[in-house]
């Protein structure tokens, strides 16, 4: 008879495409997310939670993949038919409670979202299938001023949590310019909207890789194509020479002064009437940015920004670090976009009927969090608890009273649960948590009084540095006085001694 096959056990592996976040990666996270939420609070945002879950059809027309239900989300199809999806951003659902509890919120109606979101696509290195974002939208303000205030919050939100003046530029355009200049040039029908609308698609995303492929490589996807270095062509939009020259200078018409780029791009769009429109925007949100305060150093008008996806309606802007960071490849590059965002006046019409604007920014937490890292911000070795160990186990007792002061006190402390027999493990436990100091009180100490307190931090720098007999000469760990537990460790967290 044959023996029955055992069910192998799982494989302890992270899903491809996803992480784990452990300690510091919470926490830093977390304090950072504290400091853009404060922001937004001053700006009189609301908070919102949305589910997870959405409908498909609530996801939309807007997903990377038009032809099918599922492609770019995570997705599944329920007993009775309908398609759940797990969001794909934050602005989506937006859209959604926005409709259906249009009769029950303020309008206009400002809220701040901030939670992971997921998108079915191939992963790559830094490029995860769930990851956090950090959104604030306005709905119901028609007015650009909302525009010009969120711009003015996203500068503020980033100096909050430690992004100095200077190393970031807040860059603002108006997708009604570039649909201007499009009309100009002739691949954009306003009768027609939906002819040329490919060749839209393939000229929107070619300038939103101006950054990386350069003027030679946008232009070539403005014509016939573009071939890589892999072999790997992708199609152009077909554009003639004289198209491609009209984008070209569009994307090229920043200039030293907001009121100079757009009486350079109102050149380019004369005799459109929605280019016309998004100039005079631009011109109404440059002046209220300056009479803000928000000078060239913080927010320019360029036009090279247009955000890849179609929902936008009109400004649209990013978030650019400009300092310096090494690549993966050692080359020194800028840090570059942490966030993005603009006006979709559209969105939510799709579930009500009628036009609602919106308009809004969403922060890329995870490249945000690396930039602040990078500069030093973030990132330095996280303070574990206090470690209180255990010499006797008929004392739990005892060193659990000592813990309960600690953390009274305001102390991150915690009582060795491990199998106390060797002390040993105890301190290399407590290293392992990165433990300021360990807690030490034996039966000898007790009966006097007293307690041992090891500064680890002052060991740790010893050890690196010194002999033993150097080690053993040093005040890392000394005897004090039951009652001065919490002053003593107060003054080590302090560095105070």
């Amino acid at each position: 008879m044959a023996k029955p096959k055992k069910t192998p056990r799982p494989k302890a592996v992270t899903p491809k495409g996803f992480r784990d976040y452990f300690g510091a990666d919470v926490t830093e996270r977390k304090t950072m997310l504290d400091g853009i939420a404060a922001v937004y609070h001053r700006y009189g945002f609301d908070p919102l939670e949305t589910s997870a879950v959405e409908t498909v059809e609530a996801l939309g027309k807007f997903l990377p993949d038009v032809d099918r239900p599922n492609a770019g989300v995570f997705a599944w199809q329920e007993e009775d038919s309908d398609w759940l999806a797990l969001r794909y951003d934050l602005t989506a659902p937006l859209a959604r409670v926005a409709a259906q509890f249009r009769n029950d919120l303020p309008s206009p109606y400002r809220r701040y979202a901030m939670g992971p979101v997921w998108r079915n696509e191939k992963p790559g290195p830094g490029r995860f299938r769930q990851f956090y974002q950090c959104d604030a939208d306005t709905v119901g303000a028609p007015s650009v001023a909302a525009d010009a205030e969120v711009c003015a919050m996203l500068s503020d939100a980033l100096e909050a949590v430690g992004i100095e003046r200077g190393d970031y530029i807040v860059r603002i355009n108006n997708r009604k310019v570039l649909n201007g200049v499009m009309e100009v040039a002739g691949v954009l029908d306003p009768s027609d909207p939906s002819k040329f609308e490919a060749e839209r698609g393939i000229v929107l995303r070619a300038i939103d890789k101006l950054d990386r492929l350069g003027e030679d490589g946008v232009r070539a996807l403005l014509g016939a194509g573009r071939e890589d270095e892999s072999g790997d062509y992708t199609k152009g939009a077909g554009l003639s020479d004289a198209q491609a020259d009209l984008v070209m200078a569009f994307m090229a018409a920043r200039r030293d002064s907001g009121a100079d780029t757009c009486a350079a791009l109102a050149d380019l769009v004369r005799g459109s009437k929605t280019g016309e429109t998004g100039v005079a925007e631009l011109e109404t949100i440059a002046a209220l940015m300056e009479t803000q305060g928000y000078g060239a150093d913080r927010a320019v008008i360029d036009p090279s920004v247009v955000r890849g996806l179609g929902y936008y309606t009109g400004p649209v802007f990013e978030a650019e670090l400009t300092f310096d960071v090494q690549n993966d490849k050692g080359q020194t590059v800028q840090f570059g976009s942490v966030a993005g965002g603009g006006r979709y006046d559209d969105l939510v019409k799709r579930f009500t009927g009628q036009a609602v604007p919106a308009t809004g920014i969403s922060i890329g937490v995870d490249r945000l969090l690396a930039a602040l890292r990078a500069k030093g911000r973030m990132g330095g070795a996280e303070l574990g608890p206090v470690v209180v160990t255990v010499m006797d186990r008929d004392r739990l007792a005892d060193y659990q009273a000592m813990v309960s002061e600690l953390r009274n006190a305001g102390i991150r402390a915690e009582m060795y649960l491990g199998n106390p027999k060797n002390f040993g493990n105890q301190l290399k436990y407590a290293d392992k948590r990165q433990s300021p100091v360990a807690v030490i009180q034996g039966s000898d100490e007790a009966d006097r009084g007293v307690i041992q307190i090891k500064d680890l931090i002052l060991g740790a720098k010893i050890a690196e540095s010194a002999s033993l007999d150097e080690w053993k000469s040093q005040p890392a760990q000394r005897e004090i006085a039951r009652g001065e537990l919490v002053a003593e460790v107060r003054k080590i967290l302090d560095g105070d001694i």
